[in-house]
């Protein structure tokens, strides 16, 4: 079964995991073997093919990818996070932008017109799962990256978007969601702010993904229950409300990822 990052909005994409951790081996913050453990979390394996100068079938595994990205010119990681409708992140080409959205997330490279797409095929029971990842490596344009904001622009938009997401849960049957839900929803709200990101990044960073995340899992709720909604029009209604909210939550997400980058340029 592929998955992907809309499947649980609680937990971390994958592609954020390789382009904090990548940008912190990058910068010489982390040892190589370190940053593939972090992005390997609890999955099975990931390997990476279709490197420039790779064979059709050539399969590496994460510390020596990233050994080779290096090698390429690469200075650093973007996370993308693209949506229908919406290219977060994303430079094209357009094959390389539909591999992206069907995956719900990418990682760009700064430095190399290089992008790498995630095929996850998880497996095993509900609450033991684990997954075998692929990273598919293939060019892109260079490009601004689309409707990517600055951390300060993200944070701003969070302030209002977390306040709204939190009005629309309060006003929802939210036990109409069900209990996995619930129980997942618990579970991140007892997550600390040890888990995010990787060394290197700002403090401002950490704390707006975290924001983001809990914007998300909130979003997460109000969608998977009915609550007071009735009809379909007040559903649809509803969901005409969320969808600009996910927005937001995504696209700080990018933000925070993308800071440890930013504020490198910056200087």
């Amino acid at each position: 079964m592929l998955a992907t990052p809309a499947d649980n909005p609680y937990e971390e994409p994958r592609s954020g995991r390789l382009a904090a951790w990548g940008n912190a081996l990058l910068a010489g913050l982390v040892p190589p073997d370190n940053a593939a453990a972090a992005v390997l979390g609890a999955d099975e394996s990931h390997r990476v093919t279709g490197l420039p100068g790779d064979g059709p079938d050539e399969r590496h595994g994460l510390t020596w990818a990233l050994g080779r990205l290096r090698v390429l010119g690469v200075q650093g990681l973007r996370l993308a996070l693209p949506s229908a409708g919406h290219p977060l992140g994303l430079t094209g080409p357009a094959p390389f932008n539909e591999r992206a959205m069907a995956a719900g997330e990418a990682v760009l490279a700064v430095g190399a017109p290089l992008g790498l797409v995630p095929e996850a095929e998880v497996f095993g029971p509900a609450g033991d799962r684990s997954a075998i990842v692929l990273w598919r490596c293939s060019e892109v344009n260079d490009a601004p990256p689309a409707d990517v904001p600055s951390l300060h622009e993200a944070e701003f938009e969070l302030t209002d978007g977390l306040r709204r997401a939190t009005l629309l849960l309060t006003r929802l049957d939210v036990a109409g969601a069900g209990p996995e839900a619930l129980r997942a929803l618990e579970a991140y709200r007892r997550r600390g702010h040890d888990e995010l990101l990787a060394p290197g990044y700002p403090p401002r960073a950490v704390r707006v993904l975290e924001s983001a995340r809990q914007v998300a899992a909130l979003l997460s709720i109000a969608s998977g229950s009915h609550g007071a909604a009735v009809s379909a029009s007040e559903i649809a209604a509803r969901q005409a409300v969320l969808a600009p909210l996910w927005r937001t939550a995504r696209r700080a997400q990018v933000a925070a990822y993308n800071a440890l980058v930013d504020e490198r340029e910056e200087r």
